[in-house]
């Protein structure tokens, strides 16, 4: 019965690995074809086939050549970027729609922004007036200098230089505040148009 038993449990074992083996079919680089239970990693995108053991083909795959690949990696990338662009439009559409309730409310919202920025355009170009008025008395002085024939002193010429570059400082600074201006009403603008547009679209439906 031992021997029986273990011939028994032999048979199946042979039997469950001939039923779960499985024969495939590639073709290498050279054009070689080739049979094996296992491809090549190699070749596993590549033309292959799935038999039978009786030679039949099962399964059959296709090979993805470069271009392809790259299209399909493509088409995914620009898919996920489109889901993410409507999620995050969604989410700014809910925001301001929870936000305002009118048109109004939106027009307050900039005005209150653009105080804040336009109170900080006013204040540069104060300071610059204060700037160029003290660059004006230095060059003033300097030119007094120089008709007399006299060498000018090291801290008026340092005076000027440091007067110059306050001066071009505060105009880099008022260019970004201005920018900023038009940054801010622009922004609100486009909300408004797009509450519009949004209670439109629910008034309609």
């Amino acid at each position: 019965m031992k021997i029986f038993s273990a011939c028994l449990v032999l048979i199946v074992v042979a039997f469950s690995t001939t039923v779960e083996a499985k024969l495939y079919k590639w073709v290498d680089d050279k054009g070689v074809t080739h049979y094996g239970e296992v491809i090549p990693p190699e070749y596993t995108n590549k033309s292959n086939a799935q038999l039978s053991d009786k030679g039949r083909v099962i399964k059959r795959t296709e090979e993805i050549n470069n271009k392809e690949r790259s299209t399909n990696e493509e088409d995914e990338a620009k898919k996920r970027i489109d889901n993410e662009a409507k999620l995050e439009q969604s989410r700014k559409d809910k925001a301001l729609q929870n936000t305002f309730s009118n048109e109004k409310e939106i027009d307050l919202a900039r005005d209150r922004n653009l105080h804040q920025v336009e109170s900080l355009i006013s204040s540069i170009q104060s300071l610059q007036r204060a700037a160029r008025e003290s660059l004006k008395s230095y060059q003033q002085e300097a030119e007094g200098i120089k008709r007399a024939g006299r060498k000018l002193p090291v801290s008026l010429q340092a005076d000027i230089i440091e007067g110059e570059n306050k001066l071009a400082k505060l105009q880099l600074d008022l260019v970004k505040a201005q920018e900023k201006a038009a940054s801010v009403k622009a922004s609100y603008e486009a909300d408004k148009m797009r509450f519009r547009e949004l209670n439109g679209s629910a008034k309609n439906k």
